[in-house]
């Protein structure tokens, strides 16, 4: 099995914001005894949903949960700026191409417990791939194997990549940037989530500047209803996060 390598960079950023990774962990695991597979999605690009999935993924793997963190995000990944290998990796589009096994794709990593199938090469058709019986067949497999298994997708308010992604997964999470995401686009985002009829356990809000919370200057921007989660510095209200 090929293994990658999480930087030094990257573990110092986690373990930095450990307890609040610990927080949302626990609080994935108190939504539902059921809900293994947890599909990250976003508003838009940048808004922080890959490094959520892989801390969030992190998380579980040091509380001693067999992980699996896989980037499915096909289109546009930044992963390969996060995990680190010396050798070739095949990975999510090749098997769903039929072009290689998924034993081939299946890395361990650095951290304990942890394991991540990469997007592999880029497709002229992601849409076809991730609809495709393949995907749903994979998920079902390796929910045999796993602990909890995290989903970084493309950002659902730019393809419909994710709503397809959440379909096969257990419960889904949105993460928005605190002060650039816009209310509206949010709530379109979290209702296009819950019509996949896949549970959704809430916003992520990155970026999150926790200290102005306190002295009221986030009051304007209003509630994304029944749930919410912060993450940034994360924290987590029912439904909506924090970060």
């Amino acid at each position: 099995m090929a293994k990658l390598e999480l930087s030094q960079q990257k573990l110092n950023s986690v373990k930095k914001a450990e307890e609040y990774y610990n927080a949302l962990r626990t609080n994935i695991q108190l939504s539902g005894n059921n809900l293994k597979v947890i599909a990250v999605t976003s508003v838009d690009p940048s808004e922080g949903k890959s490094t959520t999935a892989t801390n969030v993924a992190w998380a579980f793997a040091r509380a001693g949960y067999k992980t699996l963190l896989i980037d499915a995000d096909i289109r546009n990944s930044v992963m390969s700026g996060v995990f680190k290998s010396r050798e070739k990796i095949t990975g999510l589009t090749d098997y769903l191409a039929g072009t290689q096994d998924l034993s081939n794709g299946l890395c361990e990593t650095n951290v304990e417990n942890l394991f991540m199938i990469q997007s592999g090469a880029v497709s002229p058709n992601p849409t076809a791939l991730l609809q495709s019986d393949k995907f749903g067949s994979m998920i079902e497999t390796l929910h045999k194997y796993f602990d909890y298994i995290i989903v970084d997708t493309a950002p659902i308010g730019v393809v419909i990549d994710a709503a397809i992604i959440v379909q096969k997964c257990d419960a889904s999470i949105l993460v928005a940037e605190a002060g650039v995401a816009k209310r509206r686009e949010v709530q379109k985002a979290k209702s296009q989530l819950e019509h996949t009829g896949t549970p959704f356990l809430g916003v992520i809000l990155n970026k999150f500047d926790i200290q102005r919370e306190r002295y009221g200057s986030y009051g304007s921007y209003g509630s994304y209803g029944k749930n919410k989660m912060k993450l940034g510095r994360p924290v987590w209200k029912e439904g909506v996060s924090t970060m």
